[in-house]
């Protein structure tokens, strides 16, 4: 996805004491191992459908301000699978700071789910709504950042690691312009003790703020991050070679200037590929443009990894999930449940609401706490 914006502004993985999830900064390279071993187990329980019902009777609020595939499809189906509930929220169908403060948006999800996941195009809307809800917030994409793609991207090297190498031995070579999963992959890898390069015209590469994160992270765990033109050179020492869209919506007035820019020599085409190790992978995070940014050639042959990748979306929206959510529930006793279970239907019966011969509605008994003051039911 093309960057809209390429300042951070703002975000905590932990607001009122609830953990979120905007930015992969925010975690430890220990952190991040923790949550994709448990990525690593809702997948094998996937594989015989026997995903524990972990998110039973939860619910989970999905914010949209622009269409997505990959994104949607994987959180609702995730909570499904998970044994919750998630609700899409789609432009124009929510006050998202419109007609109500984002705080009181916030606010009253909060009160209703119990975790949201928001995709925004200002960053600073996800990192609003992570201060101000008492759930956890997921950042489902920005125009700065992707974590949740990234994640996914690093269990797919994970599963891909070229022979008798770990993934602090490989090269991410990220081809194209400077967009939120170029940022966010800068990020995760150099936390990981990867080697990062993005290869690029001059014009396109990374701002100077993203490196800057890139090599406080790199000091600390003995990776590296580089920008260069050379995309040729870049490629030949690539573990795993990664494109993203040369502009997304917001970009259409610029396409014929980035067109002349970046082709051909930035395509990830058989014949840039060719220059690259015989191991060496091809991702993508989708949408796309088959023709331009890549071939169909490349991201339908034998090197391309990309629908492993976009399947793991769906496993490392339930590990976030799991991760975020499991431990900020509350899990009724088999006692509560059976209390509250016979409560309520010992009230229905006595209303009359137990069956078809039900008395008529202004027969229902009131309940106390309504007060001699309340309408029939």
């Amino acid at each position: 996805m093309a960057a809209h914006r390429y300042r951070r502004q703002g975000g905590d993985a932990h607001c009122r004491g609830v953990k979120n999830f905007v930015d992969t900064q925010d975690f430890s390279r220990a952190e991040l191992e923790q949550l994709l071993g448990l990525i690593g187990l809702l997948k094998d329980a996937d594989r015989v459908s026997a995903v524990p019902q972990l998110l039973s009777r939860r619910s989970l609020g999905m914010i949209f301000e622009e269409p997505s595939t990959r994104t949607r499809v994987s959180f609702e189906v995730a909570m499904a699978k998970l044994g919750g509930h998630a609700l899409y929220l789609k432009p124009g169908e929510i006050h998202l700071g419109e007609r109500e403060s984002l705080y009181d948006t916030a606010k009253v999800l909060s009160r209703m789910c119990d975790v949201i996941e928001a995709r925004t195009l200002e960053h600073d809307t996800v990192a609003q709504l992570a201060r101000d809800c008492e759930v956890p917030v997921i950042n489902g994409l920005t125009g700065y950042n992707h974590p949740t793609q990234v994640v996914c991207d690093l269990l797919t090297m994970g599963e891909h690691l070229p022979a008798g190498r770990r993934l602090e031995d490989c090269t991410v070579v990220f081809v194209g312009d400077r967009t939120n999963v170029c940022s966010s992959l800068m990020f995760i890898t150099t936390q990981f003790g990867m080697r990062f390069v993005h290869a690029a015209p001059v014009e396109y590469q990374a701002p100077e703020e993203w490196l800057a994160i890139g090599r406080s992270n790199a000091e600390r765990t003995g990776g590296s991050v580089a920008v260069t033109a050379e995309v040729e050179d870049a490629i030949a020492a690539a573990d795993f070679i990664y494109t993203d869209l040369w502009w997304w919506v917001d970009q259409m007035d610029e396409i014929l200037e980035r067109r002349a820019a970046f082709m051909p020599r930035y395509q990830v085409n058989a014949e840039l590929v060719a220059r690259a190790p015989a191991h060496a992978k091809f991702m993508h995070c989708l949408p796309a443009s088959r023709g331009v940014e890549v071939t169909d050639e490349v991201i339908d042959g034998p090197r391309s990894i990309v629908f492993d990748q976009a399947e793991n979306r769906l496993h490392t929206e339930k590990g976030i999930l799991v991760w975020l959510t499991y431990p900020t529930v509350k899990r009724p006793s088999e006692e509560q449940l059976r209390f509250h279970d016979e409560r309520v239907r010992s009230y229905l019966r006595e209303a009359g609401w137990d069956g078809p011969a039900s008395e008529p509605l202004h027969h229902v008994r009131r309940h106390p706490a309504a007060g001699a003051s309340a309408q029939p039911l």
